[in-house]
């Protein structure tokens, strides 16, 4: 991907100075004349811990229902802009944050190449907000750098079943997937999970054919008994260089009974 081959050149262009320790999750697009300061991989992951930050994904809400960051945020589109200039409403965005225009505030968008978390930052900073900061690498950084899957809105679940070559991964133990699940679902449950690469029911996976050897882009959603559960055989996955995984944290009963419905 031409984006990440700049990233990496930028990334040991800075690590060759002696006084700069970096790497490619420590490095930034860095943008000239924009109107917002630009944050790393590491530094979103440090701000998302410590949970003092407002994280708005400025794209459509299913988009957004799709995938998205974990624990970001979404608002509704201001009215009347054609498709391709595409941004959330100033006003909306007012209303989230209980109108502090000083609330530390990252947005996110699609990359270094989708513009639009660049005009929403121009919009907030002429209407006045003063704490406004770009994670510039966007969805496509955050899920090949990040080691974190993505998070999807029950919302999202009957455009996602359109996709035939969906894979999708049942969390829950051996017994209650017996039981039922839905069509076409694997099982890889969270009880078995162990730490490290390549390691317990995740390398089993990858050998016997319930993970998408041949196509590590493939998309890939992960649901449980709970979100905790989805969310950390998803995770195991992701670190296992399969790009395009996701959690639900709904429950398996509402996952089920949407996947299942005409």
């Amino acid at each position: 991907m031409k984006w990440l081959s700049t990233i990496i050149a930028f990334a040991a262009m800075v690590s060759a100075t002696p006084a700069i320790s970096q790497t490619v999750f420590d490095a930034a697009v860095a943008e000239p004349d924009q109107t917002t300061a630009d944050v790393s991989t590491n530094e979103l992951r440090q701000v998302i811990n410590a949970g003092n930050t407002a994280l708005l994904d400025a794209r459509p809400p299913m988009e957004y229902a799709v995938s998205h960051i974990p624990g970001a945020l979404n608002v509704a589109p201001q009215p009347g802009r054609p498709a391709h200039l595409y941004v959330s409403d100033v006003a909306e965005v007012g209303r989230l944050l209980n109108g502090r225009k000083d609330q530390s505030l990252i947005l996110y968008c699609n990359g270094p190449f989708c513009g639009k978390s660049k005009r929403l930052a121009a919009e907030l900073a002429e209407a006045g907000y003063t704490n406004v900061r770009r994670y510039q690498l966007g969805a496509p950084g955050w899920r090949t750098l990040a080691g974190s899957a993505m998070q999807t809105e029950v919302q999202a679940l009957s455009y996602i079943r359109k996709d035939p070559t969906a894979v999708w991964i049942d969390a829950r133990e051996p017994t209650a997937f017996a039981s039922g699940t839905v069509r076409g679902a694997r099982n890889i449950p969270a009880s078995r999970l162990k730490p490290g690469k390549d390691q317990g029911v995740v390398k089993e996976a990858k050998d016997d054919g319930r993970l998408p050897m041949e196509d590590h882009n493939t998309r890939i959603v992960v649901f449980g008994t709970n979100g905790d559960d989805a969310r950390a055989v998803a995770d195991a996955i992701a670190r296992e260089a399969f790009h395009n995984t996701s959690f639900i944290k709904a429950p398996f009963e509402e996952v089920q009974r949407i996947l299942t419905s005409p």
